[in-house]
């Protein structure tokens, strides 16, 4: 209730009392002191509630803004010893359950294999499912890794595969454009990295469109004793529950690729030279492999502005910006791709040093 309809309804029930108290005082001797305790009760009544509905109006404010939590692994970290780990927690939270409404948590779960839609219906068809991370296993090459929501197992998975289909489709004709445009003699690696580009994007949409078996891991809300059950069936490699998440678009997921399976390092990519000091990365990924560190879950990643010279080369631009990933996303209009490679080729200003200039200041005699 709003504070001034909280006091009307006050004056309705306060002052025709008053006013019949006041009459009868009028009809007798009126004594200055008893009309004067009656005005300043009715103030500080009228004070008191106005402050009390003030307060109960104020919204709460978000603790949460401005944090971030990861869940999975980063680069260098062991595998095994974070499946070990993911089980030791949850064996403690089965023991111990978090204080949440109906005793659920999120939790990534990551496969042992890359799996078709259909498959993942025995794993994850009794749990409540917000979105499924796929990726095109083609051997020695960087493929995108994309996240699909995915609250129905598998109508859902298959649906988001074929909208990625689409868009690579759109990204093969973008990098096959920009190939052709190149005058005859522009540089011929740069040409090479566009042809690459649509290649691979064509790929990536003749599978995800045949519905490939391309999903390594999920994103699932249930119980620990739920979640138990889900680590114990074959083919999931591991359990990793957070009840730390609150917020999915205030979370970042990096699971583990099914052929990692030592330390977590970024997937080799044959088919792409290697810049200087380094190795290329997968577009729309971070340097683990994994999707970047990006609390805003959308179902494909985002790349940077593919160039348009030969002196740098950055990933493509393309992918449906979305909003928390546990409702449908609608997608927006992508920008055009680029080449699939996630480093930069040093600029001419990346290696000139400038030498300091010295300055003589005469001064006039």
């Amino acid at each position: 209730m709003r504070p001034g309809d909280l006091l009307r309804q006050l004056d309705r029930r306060l002052l025709p009392p008053l006013a019949r108290g006041l009459a009868r005082l009028g009809q007798g001797p009126v004594r200055m002191r008893v009309l004067t305790t009656a005005a300043l009760l009715s103030s500080v009544a009228v004070l008191v509630t106005a402050v009390w509905a003030a307060d109960r109006a104020q919204p709460g404010g978000d603790t949460t803004v401005g944090e971030v939590t990861r869940v999975g692994v980063i680069e260098g970290e062991s595998i095994p010893g974070y499946v070990e780990s993911s089980r030791t927690e949850l064996k403690a939270l089965v023991a111990t359950p978090p204080d949440e409404p109906g005793g659920k948590t999120y939790a990534l779960v990551t496969l042992a294999a890359y799996l078709a839609p259909d498959r993942l219906t025995p794993i994850l068809g009794d749990v409540s499912v917000s979105e499924v991370l796929g990726r095109v296993p083609r051997p020695q090459t960087q493929t995108e890794l994309v996240r699909i929501p995915a609250m129905r197992i598998p109508a859902d998975v298959v649906a988001g595969m074929r909208r990625v289909a689409e868009r690579k489709d759109r990204e093969a004709a973008d990098y096959r454009a920009r190939a052709a445009e190149l005058p005859p003699d522009a540089d011929q690696e740069l040409r090479r990295l566009y042809d690459s580009g649509a290649q691979v994007a064509l790929d990536e949409a003749t599978a995800y469109g045949s519905g490939c078996s391309c999903v390594y891991a999920a994103i699932v809300r249930a119980t620990p004793a739920v979640l138990d059950r889900v680590a114990a069936r074959p083919g999931v490699r591991a359990v990793d529950a957070a009840p730390e998440v609150r917020r999915l678009d205030r979370a970042v997921f990096t699971p583990p690729l099914p052929e990692q399976r030592d330390v977590v390092r970024p997937p080799a990519d044959g088919g792409l030279p290697t810049p200087p000091g380094g190795s290329t990365t997968a577009p729309g990924s971070g340097a683990s492999g994994t999707p970047a560190p990006n609390p805003s879950l959308d179902p494909t990643p985002r790349p940077s502005t593919p160039p348009t010279a030969p002196v740098s080369v950055s990933p493509p631009t393309s992918g449906p910006a979305t909003t928390p990933p546990t409702p449908p996303v609608e997608p927006s209009t992508p920008d055009p791709p680029a080449p699939p490679a996630a480093s930069t080729v040093p600029t001419v200003a990346d290696d000139v040093l400038v030498e300091p200039t010295e300055i003589v200041v005469v001064e006039a005699r």
